[in-house]
């Protein structure tokens, strides 16, 4: 693998430009890591409604002053923004919600990504260690899933490859991948390469990403507003 091109973006940028495709008055749930930093960086004027699988629905923000009630909290361990209109409830109906296809974005972060849209974001092989939760039923059942994640692992190696080698959360799922260098659209054509960082040419991004990519009509640089 060469060196760089370009600087690649920050974990940050990459959650502000995933928080471009979400859909104002959505339902949305965010995964952890850099998915859940979207809720941070929306758009001005597009509001989301929030859902977490332990079984809240409705909130619009997170309380980081953490001056709420610390009982309430996400999946992922946040700290929900009590609002008007938000619903609580158990795991069966929020699994309920999910798997009845009423979430219409899920966000979530991945290990691999394979050429047809497979997802393996919860177990790595060597470790041994993993948990898949909830990423399962989100994958499989969300109207749309996009995956935001580094394009590499720490050694450079592809993260788009053409089959996935760890264990899969789901199968032929990813709709978007929004990388530090990259948005990818998945659809029955192809892998469609629409955005490149500030620095990255299409051949920069093919050099790391194992499936052959598709070059978009209307390729250019990364949006981040």
């Amino acid at each position: 693998m060469t060196a760089d091109p370009a600087p690649r973006l920050s974990r940050t940028d990459i959650a502000r430009r995933t928080a471009l495709d979400l859909p104002d008055g959505g339902i949305v749930n965010l995964g952890i890591g850099i998915p859940a930093l979207c809720s941070d960086l929306l758009p001005e004027g597009v509001e989301l409604r929030y859902h977490a699988e332990n079984g809240i629905l409705g909130f619009t923000d997170m309380d980081t002053k953490f001056d709420g009630d610390p009982n309430i909290m996400d999946a992922g361990g946040n700290f929900p923004k009590l609002v008007p209109g938000m619903a609580f409830f158990d795991s069966v109906e929020s699994f309920d919600l999910i798997r009845g296809g009423h979430i219409d974005v899920t966000v979530l972060g991945g290990l691999q990504i394979s050429g047809e849209g497979d997802l393996a974001n919860w177990m790595i092989p060597k470790r041994g260690i993993g948990s898949i939760g909830g990423a399962m039923d989100l994958a499989a059942n969300a109207k749309r899933v996009i995956v935001a994640m580094e394009h590499t692992t720490r050694d450079n190696k592809p993260k788009i490859v053409n089959q996935c080698s760890f264990p899969l959360t789901a199968s032929n799922c990813v709709d978007e991948i929004v990388t530090d260098i990259a948005v990818i659209k998945i659809t029955a054509e192809g892998l469609f390469l629409m955005e490149a960082a500030s620095g990255w040419s299409s051949e920069d991004v093919q050099a790391i990403t194992e499936p052959e990519l598709i070059i978009s009509e209307g390729f250019g640089p990364i949006r981040t507003g």
